[in-house]
């Protein structure tokens, strides 16, 4: 069901920074190239995934969860919000700040409202600072969070509410092994 995923990850490219062993991706890092069939694949397994009844928007974070949240917007009909790394100091902006296991910054999210239904997309779940830190930020404006699905979980992240993953990987200074296929 998800061949493609699995090959694509299987033959991700390794870069170390630090102590962690980074994978390239075309869903994580938009290099070397997004195969729209890829893409296509990712969005019909969310599809099946997710019961997107009475959902209101679909949020995702810039930068890498544009694409996954494009694809889907267009297969659902679903109007997507896209949480900036810049402030537009709309009224309604609420700040979200993050932290994961190799960066800090803040994020910005606009065109949530309360009563409001959604799914969160993502490209990657590792350590769930990201995750965490947009769950608090939705609650806070009186919006009701559906589900959340990321395309890729690595590492067992707690983000206090259960979330939907695709596959499930560990990663090695060698190689990217997917370890579980989700939904």
């Amino acid at each position: 069901m998800l061949e493609r995923l699995i090959q694509s990850l299987e033959t991700a490219p390794i870069v170390k920074r630090g102590e962690y062993n980074y994978f390239i991706h075309p869903i994580t890092d938009g290099v070397p190239l997004l195969e729209p069939a890829l893409l296509r694949e990712i969005g019909c397994a969310m599809v099946r995934c997710l019961d997107f009844a009475g959902v209101d928007k679909i949020v995702v974070c810039e930068a890498m969860g544009i694409h996954i949240g494009v694809a889907l917007s267009m297969m659902t009909d679903i109007p997507l919000v896209v949480v900036r790394k810049r402030s537009y100091g709309l009224p309604g902006e609420v700040a979200v700040h993050q932290t994961t296991g190799y960066s800090k910054g803040e994020l910005y999210l606009n065109g949530v409202e309360a009563g409001d239904r959604v799914v969160i997309i993502d490209d990657v779940c590792s350590t769930g600072g990201t995750m965490r830190a947009l769950i608090s930020a939705i609650e806070s404006t009186g919006a009701e969070i559906a589900d959340i699905c990321v395309v890729i979980g690595r590492g067992d992240a707690e983000i206090g509410r259960p979330i939907r993953t695709l596959v499930r990987i560990e990663v090695d200074e060698d190689r990217v092994r997917v370890v579980d296929t989700g939904c």
